[in-house]
């Protein structure tokens, strides 16, 4: 036993010298890098992209008996030098990016620019970006290795999904009908059908899901077959798209009762996945007025210029 017990010690011993040792883990841990450092770079890598590459707009001008309308990217190089660049067919958006949408702590918001184009103009009407949508897509690198994709139509609430994808898709227009093929899958009579192109502050940034790598802009090919018009994901009466308080048009940083969901350390729920708005412990649908054609009131109880829903003291 005292032998054992020698050993012990010693053991112990070695544990806490090393552990006061000042070096730290083995491994250094890199701070996330700065928005504007980044968009920089990204805009950079898109644009050559652009500019070298181009898609299979001559199939979708003339489109041959057995097109199957999916996009394809290919290098502008050797026979294929005389095509048109996708520069030349590309729009874009702009997009404010704050770095706490990142828990960064520079407290910087930068201008990001996502393009998108459209190949197929579909014939429904245009989707918000926080609305349900019936859509195929893939994901890829600029690089050309896939990292994502359905290969059929599945429905996606635009605001569980990235920032820049949800933007992008207010663009495009929806389809008509559904068919389903004789292999089982489904087909959407004149889907809208394009591509866009995201830097990484409207997409994963500094995360790397599914292997992809930090601060790697994303291409995503879309055909956009149906959507749920003024989609209420949360069932209390109001549209998510008007959870969007601040108009930013990104629903998932509105929440109007997070200091007390700190408070009681409960999950804290943005607007349009939270019942109850202001957590008063009255469901939001109780707080509002739906007519007979679907026009909604937001009554002010106390009259101090805050509707009831989103008043915990009314």
């Amino acid at each position: 036993m005292p032998i054992k017990k020698a050993v012990l010690a010693a053991f112990v011993s070695f544990l806490i010298l090393s552990c006061g040792n000042d070096d730290g883990p083995g491994f250094e841990v890199i701070p996330p890098r700065a928005l504007s450092e980044v968009v920089i770079e990204d805009e950079a890598a898109i644009q050559e992209y652009l500019q070298t590459h181009f898609y299979n707009y001559e199939e979708f001008e003339n489109p041959p008996a057995d097109f199957d309308f999916r996009i394809k990217l290919d290098t502008i190089a050797g026979d294929n030098s005389g095509k048109r660049p996708l520069i030349d067919d590309v729009q874009s958006i702009s997009i404010e990016v704050s770095s706490e949408d990142f828990e960064l702590e520079d407290n910087e918001t930068v201008t990001h620019t996502l393009y998108y184009l459209i190949a197929r103009e579909g014939t429904g009407n245009t989707p918000t970006a926080a609305d349900s949508t019936y859509i195929r897509y893939e994901g890829s690198l600029l690089t050309g290795v896939l990292f994502d994709g359905t290969g059929d139509y599945n429905w996606q609430y635009l605001p569980f999904f990235l920032r820049g994808y949800g933007q992008a898709i207010t663009k495009f227009k929806a389809g008509s009908d559904i068919q389903v093929n004789p292999d089982g899958t489904t087909e959407i009579t004149d889907s809208g059908i394009g591509v866009m192109f995201l830097p990484s502050g409207l997409a994963y940034f500094n995360g790397t899901p599914s292997g992809i790598p930090a601060y790697s802009p994303l291409i995503f090919k879309v055909s956009l077959g149906l959507y749920v018009e003024e989609t209420d994901y949360d069932n209390d009466g109001i549209p998510s798209i008007l959870e969007d308080l601040n108009g930013d048009g990104d629903v998932t940083n509105d929440n109007t009762d997070e200091s007390e969901e700190r408070r009681l350390r409960v999950p804290r729920l943005p607007n349009h996945i939270d019942p109850d708005d202001d957590g008063d412990g009255i469901p939001t649908r109780d707080e509002i007025i739906i007519d007979a054609q679907g026009n909604i009131t937001f009554p002010d109880s106390d009259n101090d210029g805050i509707p009831d829903y989103l008043d915990i003291d009314s």
